[in-house]
């Protein structure tokens, strides 16, 4: 179907889809943590989405004392600015381009595709979105923060310039601070992005107004 050689979970409405959501999941996780979520998104028969969750490859995480877990990349060091592995990010930003391109070549066009990501899924999120040369419906990035923020500004495509792009944080999170979130916040506020910040009174995880959020942005994105 690709050269992504990423497996998936896949979540298909009943009739033919209109729009996909590519969710990537969070450190340790996989892409069954946040599958069932799509029932509780409550989605009208209307909007017929297609939900895609990739795993993650197995690799032994430095922080972690080397234990290896699904993760789209390593984390060697809890410094904020050296949190992301840059080339796992790359890697992983790469794999899952393929998994957009096998969805534009099974006749969904970029422009009805989402990119979603919790955590370190947030991450390839963002750093995919933002660079590459395929309009995009939306970019979602919840608990989430930015690989080297630095170099947006020099890497950017223009491509996505004007896609709305979703930034959601729990104001307890102690996994990843809500300043992380804040400040990729503002890094693309300042890169002229059209971006929105929601905040929720929960941890390094998701509640349910932020569900009913997240379900009106996408349906105000693909209806």
């Amino acid at each position: 179907m690709s050269n992504s050689n990423l497996e998936c979970v896949e979540v298909n409405p009943s009739k033919p889809h209109t729009a996909v959501v590519i969710w990537l999941h969070g450190l340790g996780d996989s892409g069954n943590g946040f599958a069932p979520i799509v029932p509780e998104l409550k989605i009208p028969d209307a909007l017929p989405i297609r939900f895609v969750f990739p795993h993650a490859p197995v690799r032994p995480i430095t922080v972690n004392n080397n234990m290896e877990m699904r993760a789209w990349y390593d984390i060697a060091s809890l410094d904020f600015n050296h949190r992301a592995d840059r080339a796992g990010v790359e890697t992983s930003a790469k794999q899952v381009e393929a998994l957009i391109d096998a969805e534009i070549a099974n006749g969904t066009p970029a422009e009805r595709i989402v990119l979603a990501g919790f955590s370190q899924g947030g991450v390839i999120a963002l750093h995919l979105g933002t660079r590459i040369n395929k309009k995009l419906a939306g970019i979602m990035a919840l608990s989430t923060y930015m690989c080297e923020p630095d170099t947006l500004a020099s890497e950017a495509s223009d491509a996505n310039k004007s896609t709305p792009i979703l930034m959601a944080h729990g104001q307890q999170d102690n996994v990843v601070p809500v300043f992380m979130g804040n400040a990729a916040f503002k890094v693309l506020q300042e890169n002229g992005y059209p971006v929105t910040w929601q905040d929720y009174p929960m941890q390094h995880s998701v509640c349910l107004e932020e569900i009913n959020h997240i379900s009106q942005w996408l349906q105000t994105r693909l209806g």
